[in-house]
């Protein structure tokens, strides 16, 4: 499920055909208790489309916060790192790592950019645009699940990894560690990595963020389920499901789910039958808010030092600059 994407979108396509060990993952939520099912089945073409949208909605802070500390950072950033590659990881639409890619352009000859994601569609459109506007960039996209091993090719150095946005939230602390320590361990000791956090907040302020006026997080999140109708040929009626996010503050955490609204069941092929009570839930994603002190303690535990912190001037959201441990 780890590939260099080609320039044919074929080819790409079939990188997101559900496989067994998929099947499995999603037997093994849908039997968990509470249910649950892995993030990264919102993310097929329309699901990245959607996700975009949110970053643009009112209530959505952590795009214009940390787009704010990137803009200010990055040219002075860039000039102390020199960086003659950029990775980053769930790159999407690269909207915001274009403030990097400009800082790049300006200073480093021959720059080149991986951008990986899961989406594999999605990451060629995106590939196909910076090649256009940024014509001295090698843009080489990497299809890859970041819930699965991956290895990154030979990129000339120094290397500087990005994992923007609020996404390392998505990870409970053992599996964000796990992510993060497997890059580590193909980073060299000049590299450095740019990791995106959304910070502790009034809850209210974090619950409107995920829980829009327009209803475009709730589309998002339905559209987990018609992805999988689409990979794997299950029938879950949309319409009988209903968005849920909501602040657990003990874990400091957002959880998104949707929310049966009748008795019902779902047929999938390989996996059978899987019933839903009226009122019963299958959480769909984790969103982990940090401070200071929690990001150098998951950092120092995946073998980082945290070099560099900044945040925007509200406090809402925070970039860390890590450099790989001994």
């Amino acid at each position: 499920m780890t590939r260099i994407a080609g320039g044919a979108a074929a080819t790409a396509f079939a990188l997101e055909r559900g496989d067994a060990a998929e099947l499995a993952g999603i037997q093994a939520g849908l039997r968990a208790v509470p249910k649950i099912l892995s993030p990264r089945f919102f993310y097929d073409a329309r699901g990245s489309e959607l996700f975009e949208e949110i970053t643009r909605l009112p209530e959505y802070y952590p795009t214009r916060a940390e787009r704010a500390v990137l803009a200010e950072w990055m040219p002075e950033l860039i000039a102390q790192l020199r960086p003659r590659a950029l990775v980053e990881l769930g790159a999407g639409a690269a909207e915001k790592t274009r403030l990097i890619l400009d800082a790049m352009s300006a200073r480093i000859p021959d720059p080149v950019y991986l951008p990986l994601d899961v989406s594999a569609e999605f990451l060629l459109d995106t590939a196909a645009r910076l090649r256009r506007d940024y014509p001295g960039l090698a843009v080489r996209p990497l299809v890859a699940d970041l819930e699965l091993p991956f290895t990154l090719p030979r990129l000339p150095g120094p290397m500087l990894v990005a994992f923007l946005g609020s996404t390392i939230g998505n990870f409970n602390f053992p599996e964000a560690i796990r992510l993060l320590r497997r890059v580590r361990h193909q980073m060299q000791p000049g590299d450095r990595f740019l990791l995106g956090m959304d910070l502790r907040k009034d809850v209210a302020v974090v619950e409107a963020a995920y829980n829009d006026a327009r209803g475009v997080t709730a589309e998002f999140n339905l559209n987990a389920l018609q992805v999988l109708n689409e990979r794997v040929r299950a029938d879950f009626d949309l319409g009988g499901f209903r968005h849920l996010a909501f602040y657990r503050r003990a874990a400091h955490r957002i959880e998104m789910h949707l929310v049966a609204v009748r008795a019902q069941e779902v047929t999938i092929p390989g996996i059978g039958v899987v019933a839903f009570e009226e009122g019963e839930s299958v959480r769909t994603e984790i969103s982990c808010k940090y401070d200071r002190a929690t990001a150098v303690g998951m950092l120092s535990d995946a073998d980082l030092s945290l070099a560099d912190w900044r945040t925007d001037p509200e406090g809402r959201f925070a970039l860390a600059l890590a450099a790989p441990l001994p």
